[in-house]
């Protein structure tokens, strides 16, 4: 058997592990504190779509009895935050790091890092975005609030300008209670270390159970 029949196979077992926490009779069993609802599915960065297609396989099943999923795609918050710093700002970021670039790659990313991590990180950064889309869900739904899960997506797109330990340490309180599941591009090392899609050092910044 080749490594990547083998990561799929341990990608479908996470998941089903992931089905089998969140159906419990008496709740989601995703976390031992009863009052801290987060998890955290990892998963191989090379299989982004195999990943998109296990949980667009157990949203339909769960849809089918009676829960709500709740998707949020990281990435399109990222891109919403910099169309609202106007027109002009992401033509002038992407122009200066051309040319920082050009003459060496590390300059220009640490030019994107400047620019973009003020607009991501903290309690007012993407966690506030999140945070909002959960709260607008359970007060339209305050009943479900059991039978509800938010899957967190598409966070390989906030490489290398966020940790995700910070998104989940910020979007604590915010989410009613709600089970969240942060579906991590990278590798774990140890325990409970992570790191981001493979390429940082590791984290153990991290309080939520591990499915891998």
């Amino acid at each position: 058997m080749n490594a990547p029949l083998f990561e799929q196979s341990s990608l479908k077992r996470a998941v089903e592990a992931l089905r089998q926490d969140l159906i419990q009779a008496d709740g989601p069993r995703i976390s031992t504190m009863r009052n801290y609802r987060f998890a955290i599915l990892q998963y191989v960065p090379q299989h982004e779509f195999e990943l998109r297609r296990e949980i667009q396989r157990l949203t339909s099943e769960l849809v089918a009895h009676g829960w709500a999923v709740v998707t949020i795609d990281l990435q399109r918050l990222l891109l919403d935050r910099v169309r609202a710093e106007g027109p002009e700002f992401a033509q002038r970021v992407i122009e200066v790091e051309k040319q920082l670039g050009a003459g060496e790659a590390q300059r220009g990313l640490q030019y994107l890092r400047q620019k973009l991590t003020p607009l991501v990180e903290g309690p007012s950064g993407l966690a506030a975005d999140c945070g909002r889309i959960i709260s607008e869900h359970v007060a339209r739904h305050p009943e479900r609030v059991d039978r509800t899960v938010v899957f967190l997506g598409r966070a390989g797109a906030l490489y290398p300008f966020f940790r995700t330990s910070a998104l989940l340490r910020d979007l604590d309180g915010q989410t009613g209670n709600v089970p969240v599941v942060l579906l991590y591009p990278g590798e774990r090392r140890g325990p409970t270390g992570l790191s981001f899609m493979g390429l940082l050092d590791a984290d153990s910044d991290y309080r939520p159970r591990i499915y891998s």
